[in-house]
């Protein structure tokens, strides 16, 4: 998938123009190259392989004990309004004789947030990855986030926060293994 940054700056320009703005004045004059150069970068998900990203950065270790990076930030794009939501992500594996470099698990989730997303769907793309990645016994995966489409506009609630969960293998079967991660996330993650 490319991007046509020419067609954003263009389309830029004109919104600016819709919203009453003059897109000629100073402070506005590199608007429309700065938002195509954001949007490349907030979209560059789509333009990432899942493959690619990990480049082998999976090694053999014997352990089956439960690995969890947590407090992961996590910025995307909703894809209903286009604005901002963001927060934290927590992830949890039992390995079957392979784990990540725990740098990629951070990969990860920016490789996926960086689409326009569902909090939903974030979530979901993540687990299903790191479990197929490396054949996991079992993965966690929760993301804590505040999003501005209900911060800003709408109900404009500032305190709010969406939590989802995605579990996957032993963490979907054993309430003892869910249970676990949970308790070592800690309370709402932090």
């Amino acid at each position: 998938m490319t991007i046509d940054v020419q067609k954003i700056e263009q389309l830029t320009r004109e919104l600016l123009r819709a919203l009453g703005e003059d897109s000629e004045r100073e402070g506005l004059l590199k608007t429309p190259e700065r938002v195509a150069k954001a949007m490349a970068f907030l979209t560059s998900g789509y333009r990432t392989d899942v493959t690619a990203l990990i480049n082998g950065a999976i090694f053999t270790q014997s352990t089956n004990s439960m690995v969890i990076v947590k407090n992961i930030e996590v910025y995307s794009l909703c894809e209903h309004h286009m604005l901002p939501f963001f927060g934290r992500c927590h992830i949890g594996y039992i390995p079957t004789g392979r784990v990540f470099g725990v740098s990629k698990l951070a990969r990860l989730v920016d490789m996926f947030a960086r689409r326009l997303q569902l909090q939903e769907r974030l979530t979901e793309q993540i687990s299903q990855a790191v479990f197929d990645s490396i054949d996991a016994r079992g993965v966690g995966v929760m993301i804590e986030a505040r999003h501005l489409c209900m911060m800003m506009r709408g109900v404009e609630k500032q305190n709010s926060e969406m939590v989802t969960s995605s579990v996957l293998g032993t963490f979907r079967d054993s309430e003892t293994t869910r249970d676990e991660f949970l308790a070592l996330i800690g309370p709402r993650g932090r």
